[in-house]
């Protein structure tokens, strides 16, 4: 500054009357990070264009600047909305013009104001502006005096916590005799957040704004203790660290004279007999001696003694040799699964099938198989029954958001706090290599820039390959041939397909309501009366009743919700029996609504009655089979086609289909193709609010298609599936099973299906069967015999 030009550096104050009158109008210049306050002196640079030009105003016209704080720091160009209407007016005691163009000035606050309005804004902004009285402190009572002196105590404190003391302070601070003074004073100097800080600024009462002060100077006294007293823990830390580390030094020194051992060779030979007992294979086994060959020849405090010590842990804790010896008895096997789960052969059958194989040949590897169905019908129960029947460990893991590759096959050791997959850490944990390994959600895996960890899970789940599986972290070959994992699934469409290939899918659709009912009264009631403190004769629930649970409290495929809701009969009974009401409990059809309430479900459209245009369809969903229904109307129009109920893009094709096949045969309806073109058609799949899609709708639609243009009436006990062409054939869909115990929810008798489909039947339950009339079709004709009326005195 004593280097630039004498003409770039300009002195306001030397000629201006200091007492001059304030104008009223005066050119704003908003400040970033800081709120000046009066008799505060501060130097600031001066870049923005519009603030230079407010600068320059205001030298030339006596000095006066007023200056706001911007609300938003990070705003280059902050508008009139964002600037604070409280300030301060203050003069430019200093001027220096820089090279590029911007200035840097002294200023100094000298009274607080407050923004009228602005009478300019382009080039830069000019405010009209109204001064801000303070009341007047006539007398110093005690009780200003006494906050007053805390103020001080308070600043000096503060000061002598960061080393700041000083005499010059101490004289400033009791010089001060005003209160408003000293709180600015105080203010300005702490270092407060914009917010706190414009607050102060606003406060005009000054025994208001020195309270406020004290207040913040106490938070401040105790930020700075405890900053003062980390700093001091952290010097004594590293002196103590500093001392330890030549007083091992020495014991060091004294042992080796001594002859005697130390504890880090003592830690070696614990390794040593460590890796002896684990039994490792030989790749493993050379790489644990390398690691404490290096151990042995590191500092026992080094960082990377501890990433060493950490490997060594997981390397001799590994399972390479441990197994769980096997008991296969496959008629104690065949009782605990049916004691633990009702139903379900087909799953009972696989499992028994291997168990007979691997009595016979004990090196079979062990199978990868993938349950698959909707949710609560004992999926991941049924591996842990396998493990009793095996009377292995049972492991269960859920991939469920799962999206980072190091999940599956683990971090490499070179990061900070690096561990093994959860693969190998849950071998570690159950302390064998052959247990039952179950994934859940396999179906609900991520991927993302982290990596796939689907791809990861190739390796582990091929019989052909997981017998050397790699994990980074171990960075050596894990034997996980004889691991048998189990998977479990809601869907098997996002599955990708080189995974799904590795797994034997067995399907589980659901339960029958009379599956249910057993499964109730042999597992769910006792389960939720232990659980809720209930003796076991305190509570029965009569045969209706739980039909009555599962028809209208229940919907789903599975048992969990039914659960859910024996568990909330058995605290209503709890509750009772605390509070000495009652002391046993039948649950009958008549007094169910006293624990539940009202009904849940409801059937979701009225069809006591066969209606016109309104025909049943069946729906497979990731929960269960479920009744779909299709209504179809005719309006007069220009023949559009209108389809409403938030279907997807292959219903929105199965609904062109059935109406391109009832134009092309509308001579066989009875309806005249001119006026057939003078009738738009609307399709509706309700509920509207929920998507749908799929390809087993086409039937359904053309039925109530047909039928709203005949005039004929629907069936109201027949549901169909099944795909329409445009010649009317009816092509094959998947899900028969899960679509009948959904059609047997609905209360369905008769289900239309397709010829090619006949082959599923076998997979459908003789109860089922016998409950409900399957009716093949290979043609729309076959099906609109079965599934129209012929006259008006069938819909009665």
């Amino acid at each position: 500054m004593a280097e630039a030009d004498k003409d770039d550096l300009i002195s306001i104050i030397e000629d201006e009357d200091v007492d001059a009158e304030i104008p009223g109008v005066l050119p704003l210049m908003p400040v970033r990070d800081v709120v000046v306050f009066t008799d505060m002196v501060l130097p600031l640079f001066v870049g923005r264009e519009k603030s230079v030009r407010a600068v320059q105003e205001a030298v030339a016209k006596g000095g006066y600047l007023f200056l706001a704080t911007q609300m938003d720091p990070a705003i280059e160009n902050p508008d009139t909305d964002e600037i604070f209407t409280t300030g301060t007016v203050s003069r430019v005691l200093r001027m220096l013009k820089l090279p590029d163009g911007s200035v840097k000035v002294l200023v100094q606050g000298f009274a607080k104001a407050k923004i009228v309005n602005y009478t300019r804004r382009r080039s830069l902004y000019r405010v009209k502006v109204e001064m801000l009285q303070e009341p007047a402190v006539d007398k110093i009572s005690l009780e200003i005096e006494a906050l007053m002196r805390n103020v001080r105590e308070h600043c000096e404190k503060i000061l002598i916590l960061r080393g700041e003391m000083s005499g010059d302070v101490i004289t400033i601070l009791k010089s001060v005799e005003e209160p408003g003074k000293l709180a600015d004073l105080v203010a300005s100097n702490l270092s407060l957040n914009i917010e706190d800080s414009q607050q102060l600024l606003e406060v005009t009462d000054p025994m208001e704004r020195l309270k406020k002060v004290n207040h913040l100077l106490s938070r401040e006294v105790q930020l700075s203790t405890m900053q003062a007293k980390i700093q001091s823990d952290v010097k004594e830390e590293i002196s103590q660290s500093q001392r330890d580390y030549f007083l091992r030094e020495q014991v060091r020194a004294i042992n080796r004279e001594l002859g005697e051992s130390d504890e880090s060779l003592l830690e070696i030979d614990e390794y040593k007999k460590k890796i002896k007992r684990a039994r490792m294979s030989k790749e493993a086994d050379k790489e644990a001696n390398k690691q404490l060959k290096r151990l042995e020849q590191m500092h026992p405090d080094s960082a990377e003694s501890t990433v060493v010590r950490t490997y060594l842990d997981w390397l001799v804790d590994m399972p390479w040799s441990r197994s769980s010896k096997d008991v296969i008895d496959i008629k104690r096997a065949q009782v605990i699964l049916d004691r633990d789960h009702y139903g379900l052969e087909n799953v009972k059958n696989r499992i028994l099938e291997y168990l007979s194989v691997r009595k016979l040949n004990r090196k079979i590897k062990g199978p990868i198989l993938c349950f698959v169905g909707p949710p609560g019908v004992g999926k991941t129960s049924l591996g842990q029954a396998i493990a009793k029947a095996l009377k292995r460990k049972f492991v269960r893991i859920s991939l469920g958001g799962i999206r980072d590759e190091a999940e599956i096959r683990g971090h490499r050791r070179t990061y900070i706090g690096a561990l093994p997959g959860r693969i190998l850490q849950g071998l570690k944990q159950c302390h064998t290599n052959n247990p039952v390994f179950m994934m859940d959600e396999i179906d609900k895996l991520g991927a993302d820039f982290r990596g796939d960890p689907s791809s990861a899970l190739l390796e582990a789940l091929d019989p052909e390959q997981n017998s050397g599986f790699s994990d980074h972290f171990l960075n050596l070959p894990f034997d996980l041939s004889k691991v048998m994992f189990i998977l479990t699934a809601n869907t098997t469409d996002t599955i990708p397909s080189a995974l799904l290939d590795r797994m034997e899918v067995i399907n589980i659709a659901g339960y029958t309501e009379e599956e249910k009912i057993a499964i109730a009264f042999k597992h769910l009631i006792s389960r939720q009366v232990k659980e809720n403190g209930l003796k076991p004769r305190t509570l029965s629930v009569s045969p209706g009743a739980m039909r009555q649970i599962i028809s209208e409290y229940t919907a789903e495929a599975g048992v969990r919700n039914l659960e859910r809701e024996i568990g909330t009969i058995c605290r209503k009974a709890a509750r009772q029996i605390a509070e000495n009401r009652q002391k046993k409990f039948q649950v009958t059809r008549g007094n169910l609504h006293k624990f539940l309430g009202v009904a849940k479900f409801i059937a979701e459209m009225d069809q006591e009655q066969s209606q016109v245009g309104l025909a049943t369809g069946l729906a497979w969903t990731q929960v269960g089979g479920e009744v779909l229904y299709v209504e179809a109307s005719l309006i007069g129009g220009k023949g559009e086609l209108i389809v409403t109920g938030q279907i997807g893009d292959v219903m929105q094709e199965s609904a062109r289909a059935a109406v391109t096949y009832t134009r092309a045969n509308i001579a066989s309806f009875g309806v005249k193709k001119k006026d057939f073109e003078n009738l738009d058609i609307h399709i509706h799949v309700p509920a509207g609010a929920i998507p749908k899609d799929g390809p087993s709708a086409g039937i359904a639609m053309a039925t109530a298609l047909i039928s709203a243009l005949s005039n004929k009436s629907i069936r109201n006990d027949v549901a169909m599936t099944g795909e329409v062409t445009l010649r009317g054939r009816v092509l094959p869909i998947g899900g028969l099973k899960e679509k009948a115990l959904g059609a047997l929810r609905g209360g369905i008798r008769k289900v239309i299906f397709p010829q090619k489909n006949r082959k599923d039947l076998a997979e459908i339950p003789k109860s089922i069967r016998r409950k409900i009339e399957f009716i093949p079709v290979n043609s729309m004709e076959q099906v609109l015999d079965h599934a129209l009326l012929t006259n008006a005195s069938e819909n009665k």
